[in-house]
């Protein structure tokens, strides 16, 4: 896979908000189920993938985004939150069993999010269940390296 650099990781808890493990009663099913038809009609068919977000460290890496495949500006998703910033980049779960799974980093932007932030080692991945993946996992992604940069 041209473009593509793989880096280790460890699987590591959220804030639960993404899945609605969190039992917030602003988003009782997740930020990502409110979110998905907004991203459908802008383009993006979230449809097929887990409603949640596996959060998985890079450290001591760090990464950017450069040329995400989408990016939403000023989405107002929810009604009393503000509006959002969104991008999201290719990426692919290289699991222990020798399978890959597609995936994409979601990328809330920092700057426009009013709460749960993420440090600049975790890569927040919207992809299929993975009902073996447990916090504290080693796993490879791969990631397109004209969408984000790694250092």
């Amino acid at each position: 896979m041209e473009n593509w650099i793989e880096i280790k990781g460890k699987v590591k808890k959220g804030y639960g908000v993404a899945s609605g493990k969190a039992l917030d009663p602003r988003f009782p099913n997740g930020t990502i189920e409110i979110q998905k038809p907004f991203f459908s009609q802008l383009g993006l068919d979230l449809s097929q993938y887990f409603p949640g977000t596996i959060n998985i460290s890079i450290a001591p890496y760090k990464y950017q985004i450069k040329q995400p495949k989408y990016t939403f500006r000023n989405l107002k998703w929810a009604e009393a939150e503000p509006a959002e910033d969104f991008s999201f980049c290719d990426c692919q779960i290289l699991l222990t069993t020798g399978k890959s799974q597609s995936g994409l980093i979601y990328y809330p932007h920092p700057e426009t999010k009013p709460e749960h932030f993420q440090t600049p080692d975790t890569l927040e991945i919207i992809t299929y269940f993975i009902s073996e993946l447990k916090y504290g996992n080693e796993l490879t992604v791969a990631v397109n390296t004209k969408q984000i940069n790694i250092n």
